[in-house]
């Protein structure tokens, strides 16, 4: 990964990698099979290597005029043909310009072609990579929930089509999006999810990959305060590449880029362990191979930065006053934001070493101008909530999926329907064929023709009791779902309304509408969450326990921190798995976290503990609020139950949060019970049994 100790970014690694990525596509489908089968044509076999060398000689403009040329003379171009051709003028712009408004245009025709698949196989991976390039573009520019949004396509056809690629491109995008936002923990377990996930081929775009996530879970274990696992990351990276880097020897600059790019991060560590002449030795190193041309320049100005803290840590005031002018001869050539505004504060700690304070004050107020530049520019992403979006995607998915599967069973209803009548009509003709022939079987057929119809009739009877149980579930999620649209545009005019010039009476009242809708908005989403609970199927998988409980502590101690609460967490001594549904766990865990915050008073500390019996997991989860009334605890587990009260700071409830926690921990044949003393607090505890093999 080219970057700093701070910054990710898709740099000169990250454009070769794409560039690569295409090329690996290509020769994994080129066979000799006829036109328009999910293949490439023959003619743009030849296309495409040519312009390959031309991208990889940096002839950018030069290897897009003859691709374009060249392609227009195919015959009978195939679906592949016209999508890599976007892919490739896709890289030029995006990749290799950083043209973001064309390179939007390029992977919205990608899609489209890929939508025109002819296999199965040629459409999971075409779409999967559309999506994953244009959400990138739109990430870039800032629309998070629309970059979001594409990601999810991408996770959704790696999920649907057993495609492995796609989701560690997709568990690699969410572990980039959670360490710009600071959440390192998380990053290091997407990363690492996405090492797994990574293929297993024996090509390049799959090698340099996965020594790029190596490294990112270093970086990651870095900034969690944890040298010696970072340390084992970034040794690991190294050994990789030397152990198969050897098999590309047409990309040996490439295997010294990704060397280089671990020596500068391997380096802070060792000034964290106080080995200083160690770092200067790797941060030179690295330097030198990064600053050739071609290499990756932006990673190599991040690691002079490295050097230059060191220097002036040490004292070494003239090293860095040399640097630092090397330093603006490079800057003045190729910009780099970051490296730039580090260049001035180091400038400025040189000038007060030397007491010249003018000039220190000079270049710290560039130094402050510059960074409250790039803060600005992080803070949209930090404030994005990437997984609440992610859930909504999932959420939508599946009430979309409901809603096919409803239309397929109305068509299976019709076909039965008729299958019945027809059915009845042959009878009928039997039963008359028989009366005409043998009137002595005509006791035997009336009592037959009883049996048939009280048959019927209970069959009927069963079918139309089913069909009001789905059509009631059916109806609920509908007129939820319809309410949710009109109820969150009021929402957001009434918030807009707020910003208008009203008296205060009126602004009062739309303060009022607003949080009314708000508070519906939420009793929508618990009763969709209800219905779907009580019908949906569980998605079950090995889950690390503790992982999932840190998960969903970190996530909610924002909330917490609202009226000043703490969550204090005590995990497992030895990890543990257990065979459950991610998503259903961590919604039961988190609302009773969230029920803990809510009904606890300010400025008290909740605690959340998880136990290892013999054979079972037991999850605690306790407050010192106001605890449960003895004539509302038979009532805390009824859906739409009376037993709602507001929170201490007068958060609404809707009553319907433990009802769906008790559904889910039912399906997974576990328990949840509280204990709970009025004025004292409450414990709610959930057990969920451990399983060694999937049944």
């Amino acid at each position: 990964m080219a970057n700093s100790s701070d910054y990710l970014n898709y740099s000169l690694k990250s454009r070769v990698l794409w560039l690569c990525c295409m090329v690996t596509l290509f020769s994994v489908t080129c066979t000799h099979k006829p036109a328009d089968n999910g293949d490439y044509s023959d003619e743009f076999k030849v296309i495409f290597k040519n312009t390959e060398q031309l991208i990889f000689h940096n002839k950018i403009n030069e290897s897009m005029r003859y691709l374009d040329s060249a392609v227009a003379t195919i015959p009978h171009p195939t679906i592949n043909d016209r999508f890599r051709t976007y892919g490739l003028h896709y890289v030029a712009t995006k990749r290799a310009k950083g043209d973001n408004v064309n390179g939007l245009l390029y992977a919205d025709s990608m899609v489209q072609y890929a939508k025109k698949s002819v296999t199965t196989k040629q459409y999971s991976e075409n779409f999967a990579e559309a999506n994953f390039s244009k959400g990138d573009v739109l990430f870039d520019i800032k629309r998070y929930n629309d970059a979001y949004e594409c990601f999810y396509q991408g996770y959704l056809v790696g999920k649907n089509y057993l495609n492995n690629d796609a989701l560690s491109d997709y568990t690699y995008r969410m572990g980039m999006i959670m360490y710009k936002q600071g959440h390192y923990k998380l990053a290091v377990n997407y990363f690492k999810d996405s090492y797994k996930q990574s293929s297993s081929k024996q090509n390049f775009v799959a090698f340099y990959r996965r020594q790029e996530i190596l490294d990112n879970i270093g970086l990651g274990y870095k900034k969690l305060n944890n040298p010696d696992s970072a340390m084992f990351y970034f040794t690991s990276a190294i050994e990789y590449i030397k152990a198969y880097g050897h098999n590309y020897p047409e990309k040996a600059n490439f295997m010294d880029i990704g060397l280089g790019v671990v020596y500068g991060n391997m380096a802070e560590v060792l000034v964290k362990q106080g080995k200083h002449q160690q770092a200067i030795d790797l941060l030179k190193k690295s330097i030198s191979i990064n600053l050739r041309k071609g290499n990756d320049n932006i990673d190599a100005q991040l690691t002079e930065v490295k050097l230059g803290q060191l220097y002036l840590d040490n004292n070494q005031i003239d090293s860095l006053k040399s640097l630092l002018a090397v330093m603006r001869r490079q800057l003045d050539t190729l910009k780099n934001e970051n490296a730039e505004a580090d260049w001035n504060r180091l400038l400025a700690n040189y000038y007060l070493k030397n007491k010249d304070f003018e000039k220190a004050v000079r270049y710290l107020q560039g130094y402050n101008i510059q960074k409250d530049s790039i803060d600005k520019k992080l803070l949209s992403l930090k404030e994005s909530d990437v997984n609440q979006q992610l859930a909504n995607y999932e959420q939508q998915h599946e009430i979309n999926t409901l809603s096919n599967n409803n239309k397929l069973q109305k068509t299976y209803l019709y076909v039965a329907i008729i299958c019945a009548v027809m059915l009845s009509v042959i009878i009928s003709l039997i039963y008359r064929n028989w009366k005409r022939s043998r009137k002595a079987f005509f006791t035997v057929n009336n009592l037959n023709k009883q049996i048939n119809e009280q048959n019927n009739v209970l069959e009927d009877t069963l079918t139309e009791l089913n069909g009001h149980n789905r059509e009631k579930d059916r109806i609920m999620r509908a007129v939820a779902h319809d309410l949710r649209n009109p109820l969150g545009g009021i929402a957001s005019l009434t918030s807009s309304m707020m910003d208008d010039e009203y008296t205060d009476e009126q602004k009062e009242l739309i303060n009022l509408i607003k949080e009314t809708s708000y508070n519906s908005l939420e009793l929508i989403n618990e009763i969709l969450e209800a219905t779907n609970n009580s019908n949906g199927k569980l998605n079950k998988e090995f889950v690390e326990i503790n992982a999932l409980l840190s998960n969903s502590v970190e996530l909610l101690r924002f909330k917490a921190a609202e009226k000043n609460q703490k969550i204090v967490l005590e995990l497992l001594d030895t990890p543990e798995e257990l065979f459950i549904s991610r998503e259903k766990i961590w919604r039961v865990i988190s609302n009773l976290i969230s029920n803990a915050t809510k009904f606890s008073p300010f400025g008290s500390v909740i605690y959340v503990t998880v136990i290892d019996n013999d054979n079972d997991v037991c999850v605690a989860v306790k407050d010192k609020g106001i605890g449960i009334p003895d004539n509302l605890k038979t009532q805390v587990f009824h859906m739409f139950t009376d037993a709602k009260r507001p929170g201490t700071a007068g958060e609404k409830s809707f009553g319907l949060g433990l009802s769906i926690c008790k559904q889910i921990i039912e399906k997974h044949d576990g328990k949840i019970w509280f204990e709970s003393t009025p004025g004292a607090g409450t414990t709610f505890y959930i057990q969920l049994q451990k399983q060694s093999t999937v049944v």
